[in-house]
C-alpha cells in the first residue's frame, strides 16, 4: 500500500516539474492578486487605521494558490480518462483507495510547494515571515487545505468526463469561495450575512488558520480552524475515495 501510494505521489510530482508553463501560469494569478492588491488597497487599508496590507493579504493569497492548484488537479483525471491512461492504472491489482490516497497527495504536495513559492515572493514585497516554528505550523495548516481542495476536486472530476464542464463548475465554485473567506479583507465588520456565509466557507478556516500562524492575527480562533479543518478535510476524503471509487473503465 505505502510503495503504491508513494509511486503515485511521486508519479504526480514528475508530471508537474516536467512542464514549466503549467509552473507559470499556476503562479500567475496568485501573484497578480497579491501584486495589484497589495499595492492597490494597501494605502487605504492603512488609512483605514488597519496597518500593513500586504502583512494582512498575503495568507490569504497563499490560500488562493492552495486552492487552485488543489482542485483543479482534478482536471488530470478527465484528461486521463479520455487518454486511456486512467484506465491502465485502475486495472493494477491495487486498491483504488491507494491511488486516490496517492494522486490526492501528490496535487496536495504540489499545491503546498507553490504556496510556499507565492510566501517566499511576498516577502519581496514587503512581507514579514515570523520564526522557524510559526513556518513549520503554517506548512501543517497548507498542507491541510490543499489536500482538502484536491479531494473535492477529485471527487467532482471521477463524475465528469468534460474538461469545460468541469471548469465551469469549479470557476462558480472557488470564485465565491475565495470572496467570501476573509481572504482580502477583514471579517470584523462586515454585514450579519456576509460573516454567516463566511462561517460556513470552508475556505475561511484555512486562511484564518494561515493568517494566524503567519501574523497572529485569527478571526475564529486557531484551536476552532484546526478541529474543523480535520473534520472537512476527512469527510471530504471520504467522498473523494467513494466517488473515485465508483469510476467506470
Amino acid at each position: 500500500m505505502i510503495r503504491v501510494i508513494y509511486i503515485l505521489w511521486l508519479r504526480q510530482m514528475k508530471r508537474f516539474f516536467r512542464s514549466r508553463v503549467r509552473l507559470i501560469s499556476s503562479l500567475a494569478m496568485p501573484l497578480l492578486f497579491l501584486f495589484s492588491l497589495g499595492f492597490g488597497f494597501g494605502p487605504i487599508f492603512a488609512k483605514a487605521g488597519e496597518g500593513n496590507y500586504i502583512q494582512f493579504v498575503t495568507p490569504g493569497i497563499v490560500a488562493m494558490s492552495l486552492v487552485f492548484t488543489g482542485i483543479f488537479s482534478g482536471i488530470e483525471i478527465i484528461w486521463d480518462k479520455q487518454f486511456g491512461f486512467l484506465k491502465e492504472t485502475l486495472v493494477a491489482p491495487v486498491s483504488r483507495l491507494d491511488i486516490m490516497i496517492g494522486r490526492t497527495l501528490g496535487g496536495a504536495t504540489v499545491s503546498v510547494l507553490q504556496g510556499l513559492l507565492v510566501l517566499l515572493v511576498s516577502t519581496l514585497v514587503g512581507f514579514k515571515i515570523p520564526g522557524l516554528g510559526m513556518v513549520i505550523l503554517t506548512i501543517f495548516f497548507m498542507f491541510m487545505i490543499a489536500i482538502l481542495f484536491t479531494a473535492l476536486g477529485t471527487a467532482i472530476a471521477s463524475v465528469l468526463d468534460d474538461m469545460h464542464a468541469f471548469q465551469l463548475i469549479m470557476n462558480f465554485l472557488v470564485m465565491p469561495l475565495f470572496f467570501l473567506s476573509g481572504a482580502i479583507f477583514p471579517l470584523d465588520d462586515v454585514s450579519v450575512w456576509m460573516g454567516r456565509v463566511a462561517s460556513i466557507d470552508p475556505l475561511s478556516y484555512g486562511v484564518d488558520s494561515i493568517r494566524w500562524a503567519l501574523t497572529g492575527i485569527s478571526y475564529f480562533g486557531a484551536v476552532l480552524d484546526l478541529i474543523l479543518l480535520f473534520v472537512i478535510t476527512s469527510i471530504l476524503l471520504i467522498i473523494g475515495a467513494k466517488m473515485f471509487a465508483k469510476i467506470e473503465i
